[in-house]
């Protein structure tokens, strides 16, 4: 198994529009192959820094999915929010998971 977090810092004012996008992204993440599950993850306190989770098969699965045509897709910037994206930045962990119960 593999795990990948996207730590996204977002100010206040755009956390809201930031979890109606991953709402959106939950469900099409049920296609991809090798994805095992996927989390938005808002923090409990007063925080501008919430976490996408995805599980994954493997970390080749990962990797097929960020070069594959649709996560190019669903990571391009749409017209309408060239300069209006929420996310001012991000910082991506990933991790091998040797034990799980």
């Amino acid at each position: 198994m593999y795990v990948v977090m996207n730590q996204l810092h977002v100010p206040a004012e755009g956390r809201d529009n930031v979890a109606g996008r991953f709402a959106n992204s939950a469900e099409k993440m049920r296609e991809v192959e090798g994805c095992l599950d996927f989390m938005f993850l808002q923090p409990a306190e007063d925080e501008n820094y919430p976490v996408v989770l995805t599980k994954w098969e493997s970390k080749e699965a990962y990797h097929n999915w960020i070069h594959s045509d649709a996560f190019k897709k669903a990571h391009q910037p749409r017209k309408e929010n060239l300069d209006s994206s929420p996310t001012q930045s991000n910082k991506i962990f990933e991790y091998e998971v040797p034990h799980h119960l």
